[in-house]
């Protein structure tokens, strides 16, 4: 099959692949996904999503609602991997075995793989939230314990300077989130879920849990986190 240049541009290389090896048909592509040129010149209607974004109920100071312990139950699915096949990644999924590379950019203290062994020592909660994803689904009321991300901060050192913080997780997803609402006092990193180990399609080893954002937020099996900054202080402009 022959196709042309410009044509093989656009093409990602499973779809080129998918060509060579005769699997797609350019009729089959074609309805699946509109060509560059069949994209409509002006602004048009178009439907929206049904049911999205699910109402995401939060106080009057943009905080999560609280919930009884005995509220708590499962997370229904489907779960969103960033995988083929949405396929939990597989690692270590022991909280007593988890490495977590954190990069401070020479604005903490402390920086290298931070494990289990370093959260210890920090204050021990357990919260009970809603977790609930833009869409429908995946939804639950779910107890958390962990330990709150702003003391995991105090233990790094981090200079006030720091603007942001990057969570990565191991199928490659990740959150940019400003350290002023990952210090909220409902942000954690848990290592359980319903008092037993997080569940490795869940999340294990440790997740990130920030309860008054979309579930999305709350990235599962972090594995990397980095902290940035816009720029350092500035002197004050003279008169």
């Amino acid at each position: 099959m022959t196709i042309s240049r410009r044509k093989a541009l656009t093409l990602s290389g499973a779809t080129l692949a998918g060509y060579s090896l005769g699997v797609l048909k350019p009729g089959r592509l074609h309805a699946a996904r509109p060509a560059q040129d069949d994209w409509p010149e002006t602004l048009v209607e178009r439907p929206l999503r049904e049911g999205f974004p699910a109402p995401l109920p939060l106080n009057d100071d943009g905080s999560a609602p609280e919930h009884p312990e005995s509220a708590a139950g499962p997370i229904t699915d489907p779960l969103m991997w960033r995988t083929q096949g949405r396929q939990t990644p597989d690692i270590e999924f022991d909280y007593r075995q988890l490495r977590v590379k954190v990069d401070t950019r020479g604005m903490g203290r402390l920086a290298g793989t931070l494990r289990f062994s370093d959260l210890e020592p920090l204050p021990t909660v357990s919260q009970t939230f809603l977790l609930q994803c833009g869409a429908p689904n995946p939804r639950g009321i779910v107890t958390w314990t962990g330990v709150r991300f702003s003391d995991v901060a105090d233990m790094l050192g981090l200079i006030p300077e720091v603007h942001y913080c990057r969570c990565v997780a191991s199928d490659g997803f990740y959150a940019d989130e400003a350290l002023s609402t990952l210090r909220h006092p409902q942000v954690m990193l848990a290592w359980m879920m319903n008092h037993e180990p997080i569940p490795p399609q869940h999340g294990a080893p440790l997740r990130l849990v920030i309860p008054f954002r979309y579930g999305n937020r709350s990235v599962k099996a972090v594995t990397e986190m980095a902290f940035y900054t816009p720029g350092p202080r500035m002197p004050p402009l003279q008169a």
